[in-house]
């Protein structure tokens, strides 16, 4: 059974729905069957490049709220992050760019450490506060997980893996996302946002009901 993420490394919301996936395949009996494929997004594909700015900033300006609305929005997420075991830094954390991070997860894809680098990017900026449109903070990230520095630095270079983002963020659209992180099951199947460990269990259990040889 194929688990399908979308997903935006600058996102809490996604990192929150990641962890408690996480819990809900821990409790799965299956879960060894369950293939994860990580798959990207940009909430905001228009954000320019190269110009990183605090969150809460830009939040204010974005949504014209107040300071303290600003803290609000984010200590709320905080706390629900800090019962996944998260410790985000969200007053601290940096508004970035996000496709050249994805097109290394691509890239990561190729060494089998897509999950993996997609993770560390995550944690990158949202609990250590990292520029993630910084070429030379993206290398180090990817060579934490293992994927070669002269290939990270050779795709930041250029334009490659662009193409992938781009039919990443295509098939969610068409399969009716408009925000993430957003899950599909088989195909077959939709979860949107971060739900409760619950909600997840319940999904995988029907789906994998649905994909046995003798479903229906």
């Amino acid at each position: 059974m194929q688990l399908e993420v979308w997903s935006d490394i600058v996102c809490p919301w996604c990192y929150l729905g990641k962890r408690r996936l996480e819990r809900a395949l821990g409790q799965f009996a299956h879960a060894d069957e369950v293939e994860v494929v990580w798959r990207s997004f940009q909430l905001d594909p228009s954000y320019p490049k190269g110009e990183p700015r605090p969150v809460p900033e830009a939040l204010r300006e974005k949504l014209g709220a107040s300071s303290a609305q600003v803290t609000a929005m984010q200590g709320h997420v905080t706390a629900l992050a800090a019962e996944e075991g998260l410790d985000y830094r969200l007053d601290k954390s940096i508004m970035a760019n996000s496709v050249d991070g994805h097109r290394l997860t691509h890239l990561a894809r190729e060494y089998g450490l897509g999950a993996e680098l997609h993770e560390r990017l995550m944690r990158a900026n949202l609990v250590e506060a990292e520029n993630v449109d910084d070429a030379g903070t993206l290398v180090r990230l990817a060579t934490e997980v293992g994927v070669p520095a002269d290939a990270a630095r050779r795709v930041l270079s250029g334009d490659e893996y662009a193409a992938a983002v781009e039919a990443d963020i295509a098939q969610a659209r068409a399969f009716g996302a408009s925000g993430v992180p957003f899950f599909v099951l088989d195909r077959r199947y939709g979860i949107s946002g971060a739900q409760p460990v619950e909600a997840f269990l319940r999904a995988l259990e029907t789906a994998y009901r649905d994909s046995a040889p003798d479903a229906g």
